[in-house]
Formats: C-alpha cells, structure tokens, sequence
C-alpha cells in the first residue's frame, strides 16, 4: 500500500465485488505515501493476515534509513514522526513470513523475507528451494509476476494485468503494489488467488493518482515521489 490509501480504497472495493474469502496483505504498509495512519486502521480491519516490510520496520525504528535512497529516507522519517501508537502496535505485532491455506508468503523472499528482491532467476531459484509450498507469494519488488518451476526449470515473467495463471506446476507469485506500482502500469495491483479451482488472476484498477499526489505535494513528501505514481516507476 505505502500509504496510499486512494488506491487501498479502489482494491478493497474491487475485492469486495469477488466477494473473497480472505484478504492477504504482503507488507509495506506505510512509507512514501502519504496516509500511513489510515492505510494501518484499513489493513488492521481488512486483512485476515498482513506481513511486515522494510518500509514498516524503518518507520518504527527497528531498522535504519542507511539502506534508502534519499527521497526513501526522507519519506520514512516523515512517516516515522507521524505514525499514530495505534499503527505502531498493529506493524509492531507482524512477520515478515507466514503460511496459510497450503501457500508460503514472505515480503520479500524466503532467504531475506525483509530485504530481497525476486528479479533473477537465481533469486527465484533460491526461493524455491527452501520452501516447499506450491504456491509462493512474495511482494517487495512492486513489479507483478508469475513464475513457475517445472522439472527443474523456471519459466514465465513479468504479470500483466488481466492475466491468468493456472497454477498446474509449484508457482512464485508477486501481485504487484497497491500503492505504488513499478511496472509500467500505474492502477494499483492486486491478485485474485482461487487455490481449490487452482487459478490466480491479476488484476489492475485504476484509482485518483492526482489525490495521492496533490496529498503528498501538500505534505511536503519528495515530489519525485508523488511524479512517478503517475508513471507506474
């Protein structure tokens, strides 16, 4: 979500016209958006399980910015002074890693659950190897993907919206980002997973990118943060 809660708002409404049995959240909460407190009481409300990210674990202080870029750190100290007790308890009481329903989730990858991007094949690979699950969900990277391994081999890639994935062999998943996409594709991102029919479905809706902007020019957030939402980088 990174605190984006214009786009929060459009994937719930969309996940309530599926009418899910449960909501996943896969991290990262807060940072460069600019409703931390918010998007926290919606995912507390929502979501039948929730991750913690790097952004959520650098807001509450239990990592450093040192890692950040600039217009990353800038956002995560700004968020860190206005994050409420309440969203602070809720971020405080998450994982970085869990299981549910027969799939293994992780924010960033089961070797670095807070820190890795699956962008290699190699990183991929790892993943696979210490997990056993046939679905692996892993978020972090903001880019939508689908990979499967199948005798030994990795295939697949980048996730469009709109596609369909029939999850035959074991499957590594990313639904993309709520809040702040890094695709292309600037609607906000989210995955259908049916794991009794076997089919995961992303999905894309679009969302008043000028409101989280004109919110984040307003609260004196990095503009180059709020000029790439409307890009989807």
């Amino acid at each position: 979500m990174h605190a984006n809660r214009h786009a929060l708002d459009a994937v719930l409404s969309a996940i309530d016209g599926e009418r899910v049995d449960a909501v996943w959240c896969l991290g990262d909460t807060v940072g460069y958006g600019p409703q931390p407190n918010e998007c926290c009481e919606l995912v507390r409300e929502r979501a039948d399980l929730c991750l913690i990210g790097n952004h959520d674990l650098v807001a509450l202080g239990e990592l450093t910015v040192t890692d950040f870029n600039d217009e990353a750190a800038a956002a995560a100290l700004w968020t860190s002074e206005r994050l409420s007790s309440e969203s602070k308890s809720f971020l405080r009481g998450l994982a970085p890693s869990a299981e549910a329903d027969g799939a293994a989730l992780f924010h960033a990858s089961a070797r670095d659950p807070v820190w890795e991007y699956v962008l290699s094949e190699e990183a991929a690979r790892a993943t696979f190897d210490l997990t056993s699950a046939p679905v692996v969900l892993v978020g972090h990277s903001h880019v939508a993907l689908a990979l499967a391994l199948a005798d030994g081999r990795i295939t697949g890639g980048v996730a469009a919206g709109g596609a369909e994935e029939e999850l035959a062999e074991r499957r590594l998943l990313n639904p993309g980002s709520v809040g702040q996409p890094r695709d292309g594709d600037p609607r906000a991102a989210w995955l259908l997973l049916d794991l009794e029919r076997r089919f995961a479905s992303f999905r894309r809706v679009p969302y008043p990118i000028e409101k989280t902007q004109a919110e984040m020019r307003e609260a004196g957030l990095p503009r180059l943060l709020a000029d790439r939402l409307g890009r989807g980088e």
